[in-house]
Order: C-alpha cells, then structure tokens, then sequence
C-alpha cells in the first residue's frame, strides 16, 4: 500500500521509552510503565504537553498526533493534542450501517487466519456485526482488495488508524 500524499491524524497512547517515541495504535501492554509495538515518531516533544506520566526513563500520555507518514514512520508536524480534549469528526461506516451476513463460524476462522498473516502489520483484529475488522496503520484500498480476493467481498473490513487531514 503506497502510503498517503499528505498530512494525517493519528489517536492512541504515546509511549517515550529511552529517547524512542512511538505511537500506539492498537493494544497496549498494562504493565507499569505501558509497553506497545507502536509507529516511530519523528521530531517528537514533550515540551509544554500536559497529560503526561512517567517512570524511569519511560514517558507516555493520550494525544492525537499529526504529521506525514511514509507508511514506517511518523514525522510529527503540529503540536499534539491531549486526547481527552481531542473532538474527532467520526469517520463514515464502511458497511453503510448494514449488518454482514457470515457465519459466526466462518468468521472466527477469517479473524484467526488474518491474524497469523497480517502479524504486527494489524493494530486490531475484531469481529463485530458480521464482519472481521482489521484496523492497520495506513491502506490506500490495495489490502482490502487483496482480503476482498482471498475471502469474499463484504466479510473483512479494512480500517485505517490514521485519517488524511487538510
């Protein structure tokens, strides 16, 4: 998937560990302090954020973070926005509100399978009315063509984390 042409918006947990910054997109490990496979950050700071822990050499907090990402990295283009006060426009059904019409069986079989092939690759992997959810960072239509092709049109939902934004 090539990744997006311009700025986008990504919201999840900040964890800074030892001076590497990361954006987690999906499950975060609740230990003290929080762990996660996350998206590097680039030109992350601190400075002047509020909404912020730490411990250690480990500094983490909820925002919703802009900036271009080539589909590895993020490199952080505006102040972040602590994400209690971050207001989100909510991102249109893809199901057009439809209910999927795949067995309960079948779709535990596709969310097992995408899990083991996707890896890392997906931040979430869900089912929910009828469908298999898959959120991954970024995808411009080419994996969900791809799912479309291996397990019908209309059983596995493709959702990207980040949003374009002007």
């Amino acid at each position: 998937a090539r990744p997006p042409a311009g700025r986008v918006i990504g919201t999840g947990t900040v964890i800074d560990a030892d001076g590497r910054a990361q954006l987690c997109l999906g499950a975060i490990a609740e230990s003290y302090p929080p762990q996660c496979q996350g998206i590097p950050l680039d030109d992350w700071s601190w400075d002047g954020l509020d909404g912020t822990e730490t411990s250690g050499t480990t500094t983490w907090g909820a925002y919703a973070v802009y900036g271009v990402f080539d589909g590895e990295r993020l490199a952080v283009t505006d102040p972040p926005i602590l994400l209690a006060l971050y207001d989100p426009i909510r991102p249109e059904d893809p199901t057009g509100g439809r209910d999927g019409t795949t067995a309960d069986a079948e779709l535990t079989r596709v969310q097992d399978d995408l899990t083991a092939r996707l890896g890392a690759a997906a931040t979430m992997v869900w089912t929910e009315r009828g469908y298999v959810w898959v959120q991954v960072p970024w995808d411009d239509g080419t994996l969900q063509d791809a799912v479309d092709a291996v397990y019908g049109d209309d059983v596995v939902i493709v959702a990207s984390a980040f949003r374009e934004v002007d």
